[in-house]
């Protein structure tokens, strides 16, 4: 699954597949095996949750 730029608002930002938490002064990578599966699990449920959205705003679409 691609990763958002920024995930929900949040300092976390996906690239490639590495998760990076950003300041007003810099990144840090995150390299926490149990915090990166969570950012993991996180992205697929918004990613999942977006798709749901889309899905009923088509529906009602074409009603």
């Amino acid at each position: 699954m691609p990763r958002p730029d920024r995930l929900a608002g949040s300092p976390v930002v996906g690239r490639g597949s590495q998760w990076w938490l950003v300041t007003g002064s810099g990144a840090i990578l995150s390299t926490d095996p149990v915090f990166t599966g969570e950012l993991d699990r996180f992205a697929a449920a918004m990613a999942a949750a977006d798709q749901a959205v889309a899905e009923l705003r088509a529906d009602r679409g074409r009603r």
